[in-house]
């Protein structure tokens, strides 16, 4: 039988695809594990309070953009910045989108300057569309999710090492004060 893991995406920015929040479940095989999403698409619409609420939550993001919006690329760091500071001192999972990427004739954001931001952002860069399905849209989230558990594993073993150095200095402080 297949390992089981849950992880909770949201998705933040300015897209133009969702008018309300909403919250999906989707259950997928990635590199055989059964995977259960929990995807929150904010879909813009977060006050700062809820933002935050969001943000904590979540243990994966996508910042999306729309490439016919300039406005919505220019809010990507600061939204970045934002999820830095509240998940510190984690290093927060990002992958960044243009979206609309069939309106490529409305373009006022070039894929250079998407793949730029990533690179600054030391994360995943995709174009796509919600609205046709190009740039196959189910490789980004099973990417972001790869990214996640990577990095719970990571914490994990880190967690772990921690919580024994802790044990063996106990250990060595009662041993200390018995032979004393």
């Amino acid at each position: 039988m297949a390992k089981s893991a849950e992880v909770k995406l949201a998705i933040f920015g300015r897209a133009g695809v969702g008018k309300s929040e909403s919250t999906y479940r989707h259950q997928a095989t990635i590199d055989d594990e059964v995977v259960t999403m929990e995807i929150l698409d904010t879909a813009g619409q977060e006050d700062t309070i809820q933002r935050e609420g969001h943000m904590r939550w979540g243990e994966g993001f996508v910042l999306v953009y729309d490439i016919t919006d300039r406005g919505s690329f220019e809010e990507v760091l600061p939204l970045k910045n934002i999820l830095d500071e509240i998940k510190k001192p984690k290093n927060v999972t990002v992958i960044l989108v243009g979206n609309k990427a069939d309106l490529d004739h409305s373009r006022q954001v070039s894929t250079e300057e998407g793949e730029k931001l990533a690179t600054e952002l030391a994360c995943a860069f995709y174009e796509c569309s919600a609205c046709t399905g190009e740039g196959n849209i189910t490789e980004i989230f099973y990417e972001l999710c790869r990214e996640v558990r990577r990095r719970k594993m990571v914490q994990g073993k880190t967690r772990r090492r921690s919580s024994t150095t802790h044990v063996k200095q106990a250990i060595n402080k009662m041993l200390t004060k018995i032979s004393s």
